[in-house]
C-alpha cells in the first residue's frame, strides 16, 4: 500500500480526538425551538469574536452565502455584485439565481482578489426603470481562485466606505478568515470591522467535521434563521456538532500560522528546482495555499500531473520517495484548470509528510520536465 499526503483540500480533516471527546459529551437540545445550549455558545462566541450582535450555525458555506444573499436581495430583481472569480459565482451552482431569483453581476478579479472600487461605483444600478436593484456587494477572504489571499485592510474599508454612501450591504464570504487573521497578525473583529455580514467555515482548515456561521446584526440573523428553516438547514439536536466547531475555533485556528509555514516550505522548493515547465509565484502566497503553474508552452495538462503524483513507479520505491517502511507515496491534489494546480495544507500534514510529499513532488516533476520539454 502506498502512503497517501492529501493536499487537495483542508476539507477532508477529520475531528481531533479532542473534538469527538466534546462531541460525545456535548449538551444538546432543539436548536429550531433555540433550545441547543452548545449551539447557542458557539453562536454567542462567534458574535463577541466577530464583533458583531449575533450569529447563526448552519450546515455548509455556500449555505450561508446563499442565505446572506436570500436576507440582503429581498426584493424582486435584485443583484448582487461580486468577483467573477468569486467562490459565490464560480463554485455555488449559481443558487442566487435558481433558489433565490437573484441576478450575479461579475466584477473582474485582480491577481490579488480584490478589484477596482471606481468600476464598482460605476457599475451601481437601480436608478434606471430598465435595470435590475444593485443590492449586495460581495467580497472573499481569504480568496480561493487567488491562491489563498488576504485582503488588505485598506481596500476593505474603502469598499465599505463605498457601500454605506450607496447603502448597498456588503457582505464577506470568509470561509477562511481565520487563516486571514493569521496572516495579518490581526483579530478576526477587525477584518470584519467593515461588513454588514460574514459567511465562515469550520469544515476547512479548522478541522471540524461539519458546519459553518453567519454572523451580522440581530434583524439580519432573525432572518437568515428564517432563510436556514426554509432551505432545509434547521438543525435539531445539532450541539454534537456545534461542540467540535468550538474546539476548532480554541484549539486548531491558533496553529494556522503552521499550515502557513509549511506551506510556503512547499512553494520555495518548487521554485528552487528551477524547472522550465512548473512555476510558483512564493512571493505572492499568503496562507496554507500553493498554487502550482505550468508553462503555456508546455504539452503537458494539469490533469497529467495528477495522475502521475498518483502513481507509484519502480523507479521510486529505490529512491528516496518512500517512507521508512518502503511504502511508495501517493500525493493528492487537485487542478483549477488546464494550467494550475492547488496543493492545500492543513493541520494533518505533518512535518513527516511534508517531506514526502516534496520528495515525491520534485522526483515527479523533474521526470515530466525532461518527458514533455519546452521547445525554443
Amino acid at each position: 500500500m502506498a502512503y497517501i499526503v492529501d493536499l487537495r483540500s483542508d476539507t477532508v480533516t477529520k475531528p481531533t480526538e479532542s473534538m469527538k471527546h466534546a462531541m460525545v459529551n456535548s449538551a444538546v437540545g432543539d436548536d429550531v425551538f433555540g433550545e441547543d445550549p452548545t449551539v447557542n455558545a458557539l453562536e454567542s462566541k462567534l458574535a463577541n469574536l466577530l464583533g458583531k450582535q449575533a450569529a447563526l450555525f448552519v450546515p455548509s458555506g455556500t449555505m450561508a452565502n446563499l442565505i446572506a444573499i436570500m436576507v440582503h436581495c429581498n426584493k424582486r430583481g435584485s443583484e448582487a455584485m461580486v468577483g467573477n472569480l468569486s467562490h459565490i459565482f464560480r463554485y455555488e451552482q449559481g443558487g442566487a439565481a435558481h433558489v433565490a431569483g437573484v441576478l450575479l453581476s461579475t466584477i473582474q478579479n485582480k491577481p490579488d482578489g480584490t478589484f477596482d472600487l471606481q468600476e464598482v461605483e460605476n457599475r451601481i444600478r437601480g436608478s434606471d426603470i430598465h435595470e435590475p436593484i444593485t443590492s449586495m456587494i460581495a467580497i472573499e477572504n481569504t480568496h480561493n481562485v487567488c491562491g489563498g489571499k488576504v485582503l488588505p485592510l485598506q481596500w476593505v474599508d474603502d469598499l465599505s466606505e463605498l457601500c454605506k454612501r450607496h447603502s448597498i450591504p456588503l457582505h464577506l464570504d470568509g470561509a477562511r478568515l481565520m487563516n486571514a487573521a493569521a496572516y495579518l497578525s490581526a483579530s478576526p473583529e477587525r477584518l470584519v470591522r467593515g461588513v454588514d455580514s460574514v459567511s465562515m467555515c469550520f469544515s476547512k482548515g479548522l478541522s471540524a467535521p461539519v458546519g459553518s456561521a453567519l454572523v451580522g446584526s440581530y434583524h439580519f440573523i432573525q432572518q437568515a434563521r428564517r432563510m436556514r428553516k426554509m432551505l432545509g438547514g434547521g438543525w435539531r439536536q445539532a450541539g454534537v456538532l456545534a461542540a467540535a466547531a468550538i474546539v476548532a475555533l480554541d484549539e486548531i485556528a491558533p496553529q494556522l500560522g503552521l499550515d502557513h509555514k509549511r506551506a510556503y516550505r512547499l512553494g520555495k522548493v518548487v521554485e528552487g528546482l528551477f524547472l522550465k515547465t512548473f512555476s510558483v509565484d512564493v512571493e505572492s502566497q499568503h496562507t496554507n495555499i500553493v498554487l502550482v503553474r505550468i508553462s503555456e508552452r508546455s504539452s503537458l495538462n494539469a490533469d497529467q500531473v495528477l495522475t502521475r503524483l498518483a502513481q507509484v513507479s519502480l523507479a521510486e520505491t529505490q529512491g528516496d520517495c518512500k517512507t521508512p517502511n518502503d511504502e511508495g507515496v501517493i500525493v493528492k491534489a487537485i487542478c483549477f484548470n488546464d494550467k494550475t494546480m492547488r496543493f492545500t495544507l492543513h493541520c494533518e500534514v505533518s512535518d513527516a509528510d511534508l517531506w514526502l510529499a516534496i520528495m515525491k513532488i520534485t522526483f515527479v516533476f523533474k521526470e515530466l520536465d525532461a518527458a514533455y520539454p519546452i521547445k525554443s
